[in-house]
């Protein structure tokens, strides 16, 4: 085609309007125009990796240990027991017609004496307010939580004079469970807790309940990377114990209790993870009778923490 070929007299003279040109793909308006690169799967409209990238993205903030705004704690026990333990509650809400009893008498004159506002409101506003739970007619909220740092534990421990003791969760997701490990750590002694900052419950009105308000009494700590983490304090001269169903060694031979130690939780499905267990220095096994497969997370965090109490005061190192 003329205009299209090197031959001689072929080739349009510059400065020509009309008609294609050698190399040009054709005239400018009608040209084709690349779409670029091809882009990842994730990133494709409609692909199916793209909607499990995006089911995922939004687990991860679901699960985040990051409160974003102010919780409820519903019930008069939880209630009383928060404001006892001094939980930064905001402000105390008491449905009308609440017939009053000694916890709900008691919690008021609590949040009074601290400065809490308190509020009378519709009973089906604080329906709305818990999300439908059980109230009783009373309902403390709290700010979001403000996370220590993993150096504000170790700093803890250390002007405690203790060897420093504290408890990791590695992907425990339910906040009852956190919240009664958080309370067994404080009964046993534990200077600390320690979240990973992705795929973990966080402190929230569940939590605060379970916990009946011990979360306002021991530092609980984010680490971005909770591995790497328990390898800094290993360097620190921290022992990692993880607990799992087949770990080496029980705990009733645990000897290394005395000494500073870091407890790792598993999940409550899977246990602990890969790379964590590699990371440990021992893993402990809880001795139970037979067909008994084995102990929640929560249950067995009392059952080792107990343990490791008992030993400690029998050396005098508590």
């Amino acid at each position: 085609m003329a205009g299209n070929s090197k031959r001689r007299g072929a080739v349009r003279k510059p400065g020509t309007k009309k008609g294609p040109v050698v190399g040009s793909g054709g005239q400018k308006p009608k040209r084709l125009r690349g779409k670029g690169p091809t882009p990842k799967a994730e990133m494709r409209p409609g692909h199916p990796a793209q909607r499990r990238a995006q089911a995922k993205s939004q687990a991860d903030k679901s699960r985040s240990t990051k409160s974003t705004g102010p919780d409820l704690i519903a019930g008069r026990n939880p209630v009383a027991e928060a404001l006892r333990a001094g939980v930064p509650g905001t402000t105390l809400y008491v449905a009308h017609g609440t017939e009053p009893d000694d916890r709900v008498t008691t919690a008021v004159r609590m949040a009074a004496d601290a400065g809490i506002a308190i509020q009378e409101v519709p009973r089906h506003e604080l329906d709305k307010k818990t999300g439908g739970a059980v109230h009783q007619g009373i309902g403390l909220a709290v700010p979001p939580y403000d996370y220590a740092s993993p150096a504000d534990l170790m700093r803890a421990a250390r002007d405690s004079g203790d060897a420093p003791l504290f408890v990791a969760l590695d992907g425990v997701t339910d906040p009852r469970n956190l919240g009664a490990v958080i309370r067994s750590a404080a009964a046993f002694g534990a200077h600390g807790v320690l979240l990973p900052s992705r795929r973990s419950a966080g402190i929230t009105a569940v939590t605060w309940r379970t916990s009946a308000g011990t979360a306002a009494t021991i530092p609980v700590a984010v680490a971005p990377n909770l591995n790497r983490q328990l390898r800094s304090w290993a360097d620190d001269g921290l022992m990692i114990v993880g607990l799992d169903a087949e770990g080496t060694v029980e705990t009733d031979s645990l000897d290394i209790a005395t000494e500073p130690v870091a407890v790792v939780l598993g999940s409550e499905g899977k246990g602990l993870s890969r790379l964590v267990r590699q990371t440990c220095d021992v893993t402990v096994t809880i001795p139970m009778a037979p067909g008994v497969e084995s102990l929640n997370a929560s249950v067995a965090a009392g059952v080792l923490l107990s343990e490791i109490a008992r030993r400690r005061r029998a050396a005098g190192r508590t």
